[in-house]
């Protein structure tokens, strides 16, 4: 879609070569946050048997740690990053994810992982708020979900590498170079943003970084109905990714033995997910966000309820043939609701960028990793909990769409290209 001409103006004023390194960028500040999830997924028996975890559920807390450390600090990027611009403190995060990521390189304790997860966590969290902040700077409207979903469909391709990637490290050594791979990996993204990223909050746009400041950008954000129920949309279907990423290694390698192919099998669901970001980019142009959305919000959970009778109703596993296929369709509709979701809650609120990222990040991230967690913990050697937790998550988002368009599916709504709340 063509950028109209102040998009256009101000895409050039940040200096990137072109839209392609921009999308480049912004998927790379991303994929920080997936890579220290989906890196480690090989090694996490391996770390639990190291640092003595005798339950195999616990070790999903790694995963679940550094999600609350990434949620909850959200909510202090946005108003520093209204206040201040996005380059401080967004290099301020990665710098604490870099050298938490060293640390956890070299601890003996399951209680000093948990903790340097989730300072890792509050690192990362700058990534995630301020990377939304940028694209919502210089665009808006079905612009803006363009640029996340063809963004997304770059930030995909890790989820694809990174198991394997962490397969082939531990093939040279112990999990500890997982997270030294982080740091360096993060580090070279840093060096890249400092040097090409300029920043993109124009001084009248600052927001004071008082608490009668906070308190008033805070108020518009949780007073916007659309905004705060797509979010918690998003929070719910969040919900199912997290309870799967959680037990992934527990079902792959635990019910279908896959071992060394587990990458593989990961790698070909997190494919569709790239695929459907992709195709968003293309289509929301034409269909706009929320048919597309909607649409594939019934899709995500028509198919998770077949999941969950034939789970239930075979006499043993799911055969494998079956059931990789079937996820890969439930997740290429998740990554089409996903992104359009997101558009669609932060469309209002263009003036408070920083803060509404924060807000909407936070309530994402909180509630989808609690949910994950109760998902992931209720793991009993089938694929039955998942399933039925991916239909309840699935039917609450369901009814969050529907208090947002007041019970109407499928309208344009003309999804404006402006947003209609003043900076003041």
């Amino acid at each position: 879609m063509p950028l109209d001409v102040k998009q256009a103006e101000t895409s050039q004023a940040i200096g990137l070569r072109g839209r392609g390194e921009f999308i480049g960028l912004i998927a790379s500040l991303m994929a920080i946050n997936a890579l220290a999830i989906d890196i480690m997924l090989p090694g996490l028996q391996e770390i639990g048997a190291s640092l003595g975890v005798t339950a195999e559920n616990h070790r999903q807390f790694i995963i679940t740690a550094y999600l609350f450390g990434f949620g909850i600090s959200q909510l202090l990027y946005g108003p520093l990053s209204d206040r201040f611009g996005r380059r401080t403190p967004l290099f301020i995060g990665i710098a604490i994810y870099i050298v938490t990521s060293l640390a956890a390189g070299f601890v003996t304790s399951f209680s000093s992982m948990i903790a340097l997860r989730i300072l890792q966590g509050v690192g990362a969290a700058a990534t995630r708020v301020i990377a939304v902040s940028i694209v919502r700077d210089l665009y808006s409207g079905r612009a803006m979900a363009e640029i996340m979903s063809l963004a997304m469909m770059v930030f995909m391709i890790l989820p694809v590498m990174a198991p394997a990637t962490g397969q082939v490290i531990m093939l040279f050594g112990e999990w500890h170079l997982i997270f030294i791979s982080m740091a360096v990996m993060a580090s070279i993204v840093l060096v890249w943003a400092y040097i090409r990223l300029p920043e993109t909050l124009k001084d009248e746009n600052r927001r004071p970084f008082t608490v009668k400041g906070i308190a008033a950008s805070f108020s518009i954000v949780i007073s916007n109905r659309i905004a705060v129920c797509y979010t918690l949309g998003i929070s719910f279907i969040l919900g199912a990714l997290f309870g799967f990423i959680g037990s992934a290694q527990q079902i792959y390698v635990g019910i279908y033995h896959l071992d060394e192919l587990f990458p593989l099998a990961f790698a070909a669901v997190a494919a569709t997910m790239a695929v459907s970001s992709f195709l968003n980019s293309r289509l929301v142009g034409r269909y706009g966000m929320r048919k597309i959305s909607q649409s594939m919000l019934i899709s995500f959970i028509a198919f998770s309820i077949v999941w969950s009778i034939l789970s239930i109703s075979l006499s043993g596993p799911i055969p494998l043939w079956i059931l990789l296929p079937l996820y890969m369709i439930i997740m290429f509709s998740f990554g089409l609701v996903t992104s359009n979701f997101n558009a669609l809650a932060m469309e209002p609120l263009g003036a408070i960028a920083g803060t509404a990222s924060s807000v909407l990040g936070f309530t994402q991230t909180v509630v989808g990793a609690a949910l994950g967690a109760l998902i992931g913990q209720a793991f009993d050697g089938t694929t039955t909990p998942i399933a039925l937790g991916f239909v309840g998550v699935g039917c609450v988002a369901f009814l969050f769409m529907l208090i947002a368009e007041n019970g109407k599916l499928f309208q344009s709504h003309n999804e404006p290209v402006k947003s209609t709340i003043s900076k003041d």
